[in-house]
């Protein structure tokens, strides 16, 4: 099966040994959008708007730069490192998905890299 490696400088590159994204053959994508919501685009500083809008901002781009829509979305993780943002996580999950909203796992992490709040990886259904 042939493998597709996705990036796009719309979100954070990798920081280690992955991809943004992985395209295997023309029905899966799987999208990793590293340390969300802690760096500016190409600035390297920190950026604020708390736990999950940037995060998702970056997952969306790289979902865009893969050709899909979050309507393609099927499965995301939301590692968390403040299980009290859970409720801000819902809000912002509400503002980019709409149903039928795709199944879900938030997971509470003691760290992320660089100090990230969130990070978020989903599957896609192409």
């Amino acid at each position: 099966m042939s493998r597709q490696i996705i990036s796009t400088p719309d979100a954070p590159a990798a920081i280690g040994t992955y991809s943004q994204a992985v395209r295997v053959g023309d029905t899966n994508l799987g999208v990793r959008s590293d340390t969300s919501g802690s760096r500016d685009q190409g600035a390297g500083r920190r950026r604020h708007g708390g736990a999950g809008a940037p995060g998702i901002r970056d997952l969306k781009a790289i979902v865009v730069a893969a050709g899909a829509t979050f309507d393609d979305v099927v499965k995301a993780t939301i590692f968390l490192i403040d299980l009290s943002h859970f409720a801000l996580v819902n809000k912002v999950m509400a503002e980019y998905f709409r149903e039928p909203y795709p199944a879900r796992a938030a997971v509470g992490v003691s760290a992320l890299p660089r100090g990230a709040q969130v990070e978020v990886e989903c599957i896609v259904a192409l």
